[in-house]
């Protein structure tokens, strides 16, 4: 199994997630583990792990009334998404510890991830979204491991992290769309594939990210709203 250096944090300092306009995102498992389907004559075909995944990404538009769905792809190892917030949400509410759905113990008994995933569907921001997806996919994997002979997954289903860009104009927009449509035919030179990956030297990034993607340094507002700074 490769082992991948951690991702650093790559939040902007101070900048509140929950401001309406775009943001892309990177989300890839765990030691990019080829876990959700296969690229097959240029087309990405989910499993039904891959399937489950679609299932709640499109969950998350539901529970968070001011986040709305926009391009997207799910490869073997990782998703590509556009999120789009689109105004304040309501207040946020903290769980309870006795929560039956959210509950901060992983597949492993412990509290590893609890700070990341620990969040009430009443909160709003792009982290809460992610987190929250990230937690529902995992306890929905560890069910089918226990009854569908699912593979158990080391430790945890997803990175810690995830790879964000604040998207800041419509050309910008434009390309990552562009870029997330293309993903699957470009699979045999991207970064988070495995296969393309060397820990000698001029080997590609370690990190679950985007960087085959020329994008500004905070990139993209969306079209007719330049509210992020």
């Amino acid at each position: 199994m490769q082992c991948f250096i951690p991702r650093k944090p790559t939040r902007l300092k101070d900048f509140d997630y929950s401001t309406p306009g775009y943001y892309f995102v990177t989300i890839c498992t765990e030691n990019r583990e080829l876990l959700f389907g296969a690229i097959k004559n240029n087309q990405m075909i989910l499993n039904d792990i891959g399937n489950m995944v679609d299932l709640w990404w499109h969950k998350i538009f539901e529970t968070y009334k001011n986040a709305l769905v926009d391009e997207y792809i799910i490869m073997p190892n990782h998703i590509h998404g556009l999120i789009n917030i689109v105004g304040a949400g309501p207040c946020t509410r903290p769980l309870s510890k006795n929560n039956e759905i959210y509950q901060r113990k992983n597949v492993n008994g412990n509290d590893d991830d609890a700070g990341e995933n620990m969040v009430s569907p009443l909160q709003t921001g792009l982290g809460q979204c992610l987190a929250w997806f990230k937690r529902m996919t995992t306890n929905k994997y560890i069910h089918n491991v226990k009854n569908n002979n699912w593979p158990p997954f080391n430790k945890r289903l997803w990175q810690r992290n995830y790879h964000d860009h604040i998207v800041r104009n419509d050309q910008s927009l434009k390309n990552i769309r562009e870029y997330i449509i293309n993903n699957p035919k470009n699979w045999g030179t991207d970064e988070n594939n495995i296969k393309n990956y060397s820990t000698e030297g001029g080997g590609r990034n370690p990190y679950c990210g985007t960087s085959s993607l020329s994008l500004q340094s905070h990139v993209v507002p969306p079209t007719g709203l330049d509210m992020v700074k």
